[in-house]
């Protein structure tokens, strides 16, 4: 993919966070006041102001979409004029979007049962798919940030991704690994 073309994707992607970002805060200082969101949800616990999702936000969706096109354009098509983006990637994104959105409805609901089996059910997932990549990570924060600011789910993601990391990249071949040399023994004693 051309540099220019992703370089203009990017620079879409970051605005339009911006301008959702600051709306949101905007519209939160006229109703009532811009919210803070504490950890883990206690009082005794410290709080971040949903003012610090204006500036990391924007921040994040930069540098997340220049991960993104530094993975998919590895040297590879730098002078294409076409602008696919490999369908990985959206799904990646659209996916995690998806589960942070419905992880939020239920939140906001006061369910808390069914975010607990989903973050259960993400780990879980983490072993077939890669969740630990760049669109995985900004998807997920995007849906989150309406319901918890823009810090909080920063931090709950940079734990989910590093999750993801050792159970994709170091628990999930030893298991293919051991499980190989099992079946083989298995099969060379019959």
């Amino acid at each position: 993919m051309n540099d220019k073309i992703f370089f203009r994707y990017r620079l879409y992607l970051t605005g339009l966070v911006t301008i959702a970002i600051w709306s949101l805060l905007i519209w939160n200082y006229y109703h009532g006041g811009v919210p803070s969101h504490h950890l883990l949800a206690q009082e005794d616990l410290p709080s971040f102001s949903n003012w610090w999702g204006g500036l990391s936000l924007p921040l994040l969706t930069w540098f997340l979409s220049y991960r993104i096109q530094r993975r998919i354009d590895n040297g590879k098509n730098r002078d294409s004029k076409q602008a696919n983006i490999p369908s990985p990637v959206v799904y990646g994104f659209v996916g995690a979007l998806l589960f942070g959105t419905v992880l939020s409805i239920f939140f906001t609901l006061g369910n808390k049962e069914v975010p607990f089996y989903m973050m259960i059910g993400l780990l879980a997932l983490a072993l077939f798919f890669p969740i630990y990549r760049a669109e995985c990570f900004l998807g997920f924060v995007i849906s989150m940030t309406f319901t918890f600011g823009g810090v909080l789910p920063i931090i709950i993601g940079s734990i989910l991704t590093l999750l993801g990391v050792v159970l994709h990249l170091l628990i999930r071949p030893a298991i293919i690994l051991v499980s190989t040399k099992t079946i083989h023994l298995v099969a060379a004693k019959k």
